[in-house]
């Protein structure tokens, strides 16, 4: 489980106090980031939109969390992640978990593929004190540097 969650979210899959004008932005740059890193195309970021128009801001899932997915569908290429930080927080139509400050994306090929991924990434996301960590991560370096040490320890 530990590297599984590292290894879906690369360098090049992370942006630090990026800007978005609006959700629509900021999901297209969580799309973007799942592009850059390999794991879907284009069709993918705009499968999560369409999904979004339909059912409304349900990705926003926590206060200032929004998990962006979509259908698993031949877009994705491989599992992968996306972690994008904003400079100024977003606002989602989200009665009780807006304005949104961290966007992930999330990619899976299939139903199941993702699972011990979100359930590592849940773990840290419950947790006040890393959250609050990760929130000042100055990198992707950094961020994925945080993800090791909460994965390899879960209990510390």
């Amino acid at each position: 489980m530990t590297s599984q969650l590292v290894d879906a979210l690369p360098e090049q899959a992370i942006a630090i106090k990026a800007e978005a004008t609006d959700w629509r932005h900021a999901v297209t740059l969580a799309g973007d980031a799942l592009v850059a890193s390999g794991a879907t195309t284009d069709a993918y970021t705009e499968a999560m939109l369409a999904a979004i128009d339909e059912l409304g801001p349900y990705i926003v899932i926590a206060p200032g969390l929004a998990l962006a997915h979509a259908r698993p569908s031949e877009a994705v290429l491989h599992t992968g992640l996306s972690w994008v930080s904003l400079a100024e927080p977003v606002e989602f139509g989200h009665a009780s978990n807006d304005p949104v400050t961290l966007v992930l994306g999330l990619a899976a090929p299939d139903h199941d593929g993702h699972l011990e991924i979100m359930s590592a990434l849940a773990g840290i996301l419950a947790d006040p004190e890393r959250m609050s960590r990760l929130e000042h991560a100055n990198s992707a370096e950094h961020v994925r540097e945080l993800l090791t040490e909460f994965t390899t320890d879960p209990l510390g």
